[in-house]
């Protein structure tokens, strides 16, 4: 699915990411927020307010499990085991909400906004990619 070449720019990009994972991953999640209200849902224990101590951390989650999966895409359904699991049986996150991708759509956003020139469009070709296989491997919990 994903050439060596695209491999190694992604896994290049997030490394370079890592720092202001907080930031991006809040702001996707933001933006899935307002542009699928209904996403709210499972965050609605949660201050979800801009910036907000509790966005902020699940953001910098989100953005650490990605950029781990990004370190060996072959192995990506190990990573991401434990992430099944969490989101299929414990918050039981609506299958749905991984087979449109979401928020993948929402961190392509984001991911543009953060990089401004540098998100080519061979890394945004090659992160829709990755983010895709990402979200299919979350949602394979539910098959």
């Amino acid at each position: 699915m994903l050439s060596k070449k695209e491999k190694e720019l992604i896994i290049e990009i997030w490394e370079k990411l890592t720092p202001v994972a907080a930031d991006i991953g809040s702001d996707a999640l933001l933006r899935m927020f307002a542009s699928y209200p209904g996403t709210k849902t499972y965050f609605s224990h949660l201050d979800i307010s801009a910036r907000s101590r509790h966005l902020l951390f699940h953001g910098k989650k989100i953005v650490q499990a990605i950029t781990e999966g990004a370190k060996d895409i072959s192995q990506l359904t190990v990573t991401l085991a434990p992430l099944q699991t969490l989101h299929a049986y414990q918050l039981r996150i609506d299958p749905t909400n991984f087979k449109v991708q979401l928020f993948s759509h929402c961190m392509l956003v984001a991911l543009a906004c953060h990089m401004g020139d540098d998100f080519t469009a061979v890394a945004h070709a090659a992160m829709d990619k990755f983010l895709s296989a990402f979200a299919a491997v979350l949602a394979e919990k539910y098959r």
